[in-house]
Parts: structure tokens; C-alpha cells; sequence
């Protein structure tokens, strides 16, 4: 019976690299070498590194080694990157050496990153980096597009995109379409707005001007507005889910915001929140209300789990069930292990590196898909990962309308390695909190096409302004109503490209753009 890799939110694993045993279960005691200054190393079950006549040797050794042998088995790129060949480790000695030559963990797993990998990450608190990937955060909910005043200069507005229910935002009246230019009283910059508007302090203020970008004027609005973030905020994944007619059709309406399944948001085994069951609920109502269109606003959705993303093709089909709906393409070293498992004479241990249209979630809940044979998707630059996923994915299947501008281009996904120390995955290593996110494989279509760095494009190509933004949702907002033109049979509206709004790639929500899979708990392989 072959298992299917991808199961959902994120990855659990331990690391086999060597050998069936944990790669922790025999810590390294690394001492200096008083001749020649060297390291030596041994393999011991003793936890302690030195000792008064045997100093250790600088370095993180023990979260370097977990970041190396992650590095080395999983990553998309290992055999182009000459730090993470397989002989690295051979001599026991140069390789401790080599673990402490960079002190700081995250210097050296950054030390490893290929050239064209824009997306890998660690963080030092893997309770973070969890909550990062289900969407929480200390947020004021606010949500926002900055564009530059003009092509010459460096100053900066911020117009309001959407603001999330029951945040601070909220309660204080913030809308879509709302201009602002300065924080804590300080016009914004390219060069400060990081600091501003995403650094560690919980609270700042915003002041709202009118503002002409064909003419680069601001006219103060005398409101300020302090805004309070909340700690573990957690965003809802559906924004809006709605159903209107419109020229004699049913059409169904979703701003889905992060592919984001089930939520464990304090870690105690139990779910906090079911956001796949959300999404069942919202195509449950869509077809209860006999919907013959949809349309999915993923303008500002950067991406998230891969099963939900498969839920979510299943939703809007439903007439596919056990098609393929996407393949997965590791680095070599995976690929030629997996093709040697799925070739052996024992089928119980193959593993399926397909995704398929299915009728059920992982919890046995039925799917009520749709069985659409067209689906209309906005996008934006925003567009990434799982949202291009969708489409690309999509596309062998049923007539994809693409509407706005093109995608991200983010055609990688990661997994979140920890530093387990037993052999079932389930302790993890308390001498340290690091975890990764590392960038382990490429997702190609039905028909194998996955090269989109460049972003997918649109058939309807618009921009949109805050100028005219519209409200999310209304079959007037320009993104809306150009699928709905199209859907009635005209062209869609397009708009110039050259608009006076100016838009800038925000670091800070570009780090955001993700993609993520998951293997069955306890997955563990030897590569030898």
C-alpha cells in the first residue's frame, strides 16, 4: 500500500542521515586539540562538552550539526552546494572544526542557502516559527500595500487593503481604502518603514491624509489613530465567503487569505482551530445556493499548506477524485532513495509523490465538490506558493480565468525540520528551541510544469489602485467585475499599467510567501 507524503500543515521528522538511529542519539563531545589546536570528536551518549584541561571548541556545535544534517538530506539544492557534500562529515575532526567556525546558528544555516533559494528560513524558537505558518502573530490587524510617492524618491504612503474582524484595527474604525504616510508622527520611508511598522514595539500611530499620486499631494485628514497589537493574534483564513447573482448566474464569492488548516495554537495535542472544516462549511453554502460560478480572491494570499490547497482544488471540482493534482520533485538524493523503496519487493513501504484530487479530508469528512468546470482567481504580486499552486495545478483540469496581476513566482515548497532525539519523533532536543524551514522540493502540475519563477499571468491583466480600491466582495470592485465581465462574455476591463501608484516589493510581506508540506508522523528513512 503506498503512502502519500504530503498529509497537511507541517512537517515532524527526525532525521535518519546515517543510519536508522536518530542522528542526536549519540551526542557529539567535541574538545579542542592542545597540539596543533584542531578539534577531535567522539560519539558518546555524555552530554557534557568540556571539561578544565579540555576547553570546547567555539562554535553552536550541537545546533550546527542538527542544521548541517538537515541541510544535507533535505535540501532541494544539497548536491549544488559545496558545504553539503557528503564527505563534509567523513573526518570527524574537520567537521567539528568546521560546525564551530561560524558561532552564530542562524550565520551558519544561512552559510548553506543556495543562490537561487529566496525562501528558506530558521528561526531560534520553533514555537514561533509554528505560529508563523498558521497565522499567528502579534498583529494590530491591520493589513496594508505601501507605494512610493514618486519613481525619483524614497517617501512612501500606505494604503489600508483589508482589515481583520475583531482586531484592534477594527474596533477603531480602520477601512480598505484608508491613506496614511507618516507612524508615531514620522513620514515613511523606504528606508524606515520596516523599523515603523514591523518592529517589536506593540503599538504605534498612524495619520491619515488624502492623497494624489498623479500629482504627489498630501492633504492631512487630521486623524491619527493609535493602534495596539495583540499578541497571538490569530487570522481567519476566509475573509469573506458570499453568493450573489448577477446576469442570471449564481455566483459564489471567497477571499481565502492563507492556505491554513488545522491550528494547535498552545501546543497541547488538542485543535484550536479546524480552518479546513471552515472551508468545507463555506462550499457546503455554496452549494446549497446552487452557485454555477465562482470566483477565489487570492490577491493577497501568500501561501501556506499544501493538503489544504488540495482541498481546496477538490472543492471546486469534485469531478477528479484520485487524479493527479500535483507531483513533487526532491533533490536527487530523495529521488533516487524513494525510487529505490517504491522498486523493492515489499510494497508496504512505498510512498506516493503525487497529490490527488480527493473526495475526503485525512479525517475521513466528505468533500461537496462543487464539480465547476471554470473558476475565476484574482491575483496579485502577492500571489504565491500554494495560491500559484492552485492554479498551476488546476489548470490541466478545468478553464482557469486568471484575473489582476501577475503571480509571485514561488514554484518550491518547505518543510520544518526539528532537533528530535529519540527515534519516534517525539522529543525534541532541550538543549536548544531552533527549528528550519528549509526549501526541500519543487511542485509541477499533472502534466509536470512547474516553471513559473517568474509568476503565472493573468488573462485580464489589472492593477489594482488604492485610488480605487473598492469594497472586497462588491460586483464594483475593479478586480470583481472584471471576471464578471469576462463571465458574461466580454474581455474584461483591462487598465494601463501606468498608473501613478507606485507600488514597492515590502521585504517584510515577501518573507511571508510560503508553501509547505507534511510527511506521516514518525517518517524516517536510512539514506546509506
Amino acid at each position: 500500500m503506498k503512502k502519500t507524503l504530503i498529509l497537511g500543515l507541517f512537517l515532524s521528522i527526525g532525521l535518519g542521515a546515517c543510519g536508522r538511529e536518530d542522528i542526536d542519539d549519540n551526542q557529539i563531545n567535541v574538545v579542542a586539540d592542545p597540539g596543533n589546536g584542531s578539534g577531535t570528536s567522539t560519539s558518546t551518549t555524555d552530554t557534557s562538552t568540556s571539561t578544565a584541561e579540555t576547553p570546547t571548541v567555539t562554535g553552536n556545535v550541537e545546533v550546527n550539526d542538527f542544521i548541517w544534517k538537515g541541510m544535507n538530506q533535505w535540501y532541494y539544492w544539497q548536491e549544488e552546494v559545496e558545504q553539503l557534500a557528503d564527505t563534509v562529515d567523513d573526518v570527524q575532526s574537520q567537521y567539528i572544526n568546521y560546525l564551530a567556525s561560524i558561532e552564530d546558528p542562524e550565520d551558519f544555516f544561512y552559510s548553506l542557502e543556495h543562490q537561487d533559494d529566496r525562501f528558506s528560513w530558521i528561526d531560534p524558537d520553533y514555537e514561533n516559527l509554528e505560529n508563523q505558518l498558521s497565522g499567528i502573530s502579534a498583529s494590530n490587524g491591520m493589513k496594508f500595500l505601501l507605494y512610493r510617492r514618486c519613481s525619483s524618491c524614497n517617501g512612501l504612503v500606505g494604503a489600508v487593503t483589508y482589515v481583520l474582524p475583531n482586531s484592534d484595527a477594527a474596533e477603531k474604525g480602520v477601512v480598505r481604502g484608508d491613506i496614511f504616510n507618516a507612524v508615531n508622527g514620522i513620514e515613511l520611508t523606504v528606508n524606515n518603514y520596516a523599523s515603523l511598522l514591523y518592529g517589536d514595539a506593540m503599538n504605534y500611530s498612524i495619520d491619515l491624509v488624502n492623497y494624489d499620486a498623479s500629482a504627489d499631494v498630501v492633504t492631512p485628514r487630521d486623524i491619527t489613530i493609535n493602534l495596539v497589537k495583540e499578541e497571538d493574534f490569530q487570522e481567519i483564513p476566509i475573509h469573506k465567503a458570499e453568493v450573489f447573482e448577477h446576469n442570471g448566474n449564481q455566483v459564489g464569492y471567497l477571499m481565502y487569505n492563507k492556505f491554513v488548516g488545522v491550528v494547535d495554537s498552545d501546543g497541547d495535542g488538542n485543535e484550536d482551530f479546524d480552518f479546513d472544516q471552515a472551508l468545507i462549511d463555506a462550499f457546503n453554502e455554496f452549494a446549497t445556493q446552487n452557485i454555477n460560478q465562482l470566483v477565489v480572491d487570492l490577491r493577497y494570499n501568500g501561501g501556506g499548506s499544501v493538503r489544504t490547497c488540495t482541498y481546496l482544488a477538490s472543492l471546486i471540482t469534485g469531478q477528479f477524485t484520485g487524479t493527479v493534482f500535483a507531483q513533487q520533485q526532491w533533490n536527487s538524493k530523495l529521488m533516487n532513495y524513494f525510487d529505490g523503496i517504491n522498486n523493492d519487493s515489499n510494497p508496504n513501504n512505498d510512498y506516493d509523490l503525487n497529490d490527488y484530487f480527493v473526495d475526503t479530508t485525512h479525517k475521513g469528512v466528505s468533500l461537496p465538490g462543487l464539480q465547476l468546470n471554470r473558476v475565476y482567481i484574482l491575483t496579485s504580486n502577492r500571489s504565491a506558493s500554494a495560491s500559484e499552486l492552485l492554479i498551476n495545478g488546476l489548470s490541466p483540469h478545468i478553464n482557469v480565468v486568471q484575473v489582476g496581476k501577475a503571480t509571485y513566482g514561488k514554484n518550491v515548497g518547505s518543510i520544518t525540520l526539528y532537533d528530535y532525539i529519540d527515534n519516534n519523533n517525539d522529543v525534541r532536543n532541550p538543549n536548544h528551541t531552533y527549528a528550519m524551514q528549509p526549501i526541500v522540493l519543487r511542485i509541477a502540475n499533472s502534466e509536470g510544469f512547474a516553471d513559473y519563477t517568474n509568476g503565472l499571468t493573468p488573462d485580464v491583466d489589472l492593477r489594482e489602485s488604492a485610488s480605487t480600491f473598492g469594497v472586497l466582495g462588491d460586483p464594483n470592485e475593479p478586480l470583481l467585475a472584471a471576471a464578471l465581465n469576462h463571465m458574461g462574455g466580454g474581455s474584461g476591463k483591462v487598465q494601463s499599467n501606468n498608473s501613478p501608484w507606485i507600488p514597492i516589493i515590502d521585504e517584510i510581506e515577501e518573507g511571508q510567501q510560503r508553501m509547505f508540506v507534511d510527511l506521516p508522523k514518525g517518517f524516517r528513512f536510512s539514506l546509506d
